[in-house]
């Protein structure tokens, strides 16, 4: 009852009129930074903190906070209405909502995309309230090892629960960890890959790639087919909102298990980027409608929103509690209260309880006023689709051209995103996956960097990643994962045992 007591004081804080407009003001500027790729939750949060420095401690963190909301909640608009993600978390969603709004339904599925994640985002707050300090426990047990092995069972993950082939997605993570090598060692300072080039010295930024692999790629494939643009079939009425709004509890199993993926990556390193390809790839691997994933499933745009925002959420706690911050986000956040003067960490819940839960009880209130804000400007963000490619074709391109300009102000990067849309195009037409080459782009130096940092501990002793309770489920978990495709072929007979039905059948022909 402590907690809750402490909440209510937390909400008499945060409920005051000075307060809902600074969430309502943090929302709408998020909902414009995620809808522009290039900038994304980071840069909005960076550029907006020098003009917090002459408010109080509160209110500045509730203007942040709720920025975060709403560029995680723009960034699914660009996801599922022009396939280019507006955040990096948001690249699980254009899979099944970028080809949902091509059928016509973009309405439905930016509601199901905004309701599952304020669910998502709900249950991270929520766990935040109840479980702050077993939490905080927890994740003080994470090492070097510990962080490798989460990356590693995301990893696992794809390649485990791949719905097609395990050696493409193979190939192209592994083309992901050689893209995300490319720059200075961290650890040894040379260059890797760089080619004699001097922009690459500074690596291939992960928004660059992903520009161009789902922006620009998608308008080569558009163009190959005629210019035609499959989204203008969409309806404006709000009876489509209420109707999907009244859809969504019939994915209950999908949002539990989703927002249980995006608690957890979120408090441990993950980070909600990971969280949302796990619960995509978790998602694609136990629904009923599996094999639905990536044409325009509803449950392939409810999985990664849940995770992503329940994730988001609960990657505050580690930088509240510990003064670690769980996301490039949570990094500027905890660099904004040390210059507002307060030391993130286990004292600040005793020397500023009313600032840590008046920040708690404002990002109920934040998300609800991001799903209200959001759900409301839907029929807004579907018009769009209603012009032809002669006018959205462009505008997708100077979009793509100044977010890679955005990232770090180099015309070099507008070349690359466009090499990157070109092999955008050529994964797609040969069938490769690209969110395999996109998470390992994402986590591949993190993964590296955590590995060999358990290494130089160990001496180089493989054994420290099965040295406790914890690392060695973790990566027991994410063997099994990696080879869940060669026990699915033994256990169905198609390797050693018995020939299916199908190769017997061609085998009596032949003979």
């Amino acid at each position: 009852m402590g907690n809750f007591g402490q909440l209510m004081d937390g909400f008499a804080v945060a409920l005051t009129a000075h307060h809902v407009m600074i969430m309502a003001v943090g929302v709408l500027l998020g909902l414009v930074v995620g809808v522009l790729p290039g900038l994304g939750a980071p840069n909005g949060v960076s550029l907006l903190l020098p003009l917090t420095f002459t408010m109080d401690p509160i209110s500045a963190i509730i203007l942040l906070t709720s920025m975060y909301w709403g560029a995680l909640f723009g960034g699914s608009t660009t996801s599922i209405l022009f396939n280019i993600p507006g955040e990096p978390s948001s690249v699980a969603t254009t899979f099944d909502g970028y080809p949902l709004a091509r059928q016509g339904q973009a309405v439905r599925a930016l509601t199901l995309a905004f309701t599952s994640a304020g669910i998502g985002a709900l249950t991270g707050v929520i766990v935040i309230t109840l479980l702050s300090s077993w939490v905080a426990n927890f994740a003080m047990r994470f090492g070097a090892a510990e962080y490798f092995a989460v990356y590693f069972m995301a990893f696992a993950s794809f390649i485990g629960m791949a719905g097609g082939s395990p050696f493409k997605t193979l190939v192209s993570m592994m083309l992901g960890f050689a893209a995300a090598t490319v720059g200075i060692d961290t650890i040894s300072g040379e260059s890797r890959l760089t080619f004699e080039i001097d922009e690459l010295i500074g690596g291939i930024s992960f928004l660059i790639a992903v520009i161009g692999l789902f922006g620009l790629g998608e308008l080569l494939l558009t163009m190959e087919e005629g210019l035609k643009f499959e989204g203008v079939k969409a309806k404006l009425d709000m009876r489509t909102i209420l109707r999907t709004v009244a859809e969504v509890p019939r994915y209950w199993v999908t949002l539990v298990r989703s927002a249980l993926i995006g608690c957890w990556m979120g408090i441990t390193p993950g980070g909600p980027t990971a969280a949302s390809f796990m619960s995509y790839a978790l998602g694609r691997r136990f629904s009923r409608r599996g094999r639905n994933f990536g044409k325009g499933e509803p449950e392939g745009i409810v999985a990664p929103e849940t995770a992503d925002h329940s994730a988001g959420s609960c990657a505050l706690l580690p930088m509240l509690a510990l003064g670690i911050p769980g996301s490039a986000t949570a990094a500027v956040m905890m660099g904004g209260l040390m210059i507002w003067g307060l030391s993130p960490g286990p004292m600040l819940f005793s020397t500023r309880p009313d600032f840590v839960w008046g920040l708690i009880a404002s990002m109920y209130m934040g998300n609800l006023i991001a799903v209200v804000l959001v759900l409301a400007t839907v029929p807004l963000f579907a018009y769009i689709l209603r012009a032809p490619f002669t006018v959205v074709g462009p505008m997708i391109t100077i979009v793509c051209v100044i977010g890679a300009y955005t990232v770090a102000n180099h015309v070099f990067d507008i070349w690359l995103a466009l090499a990157f849309g070109i092999v955008g195009y050529v994964f797609k037409k040969l069938d490769y996956p690209l969110a395999p080459f996109v998470l390992a782009m994402v986590l591949g130096d993190k993964a590296e960097d955590a590995f060999r940092q358990a290494m130089l501990t160990s001496d180089g002793s493989p054994a420290i990643f099965f040295s406790n309770a914890l690392v060695s489920t973790m990566m027991g978990l994410g063997i099994l994962l990696l080879c869940l495709p060669l026990i699915t072929v033994l256990f169905k007979g198609g390797l050693f045992g018995r020939p299916a039905a199908g190769d017997a059948e061609a085998h009596g022909r032949s003979a």
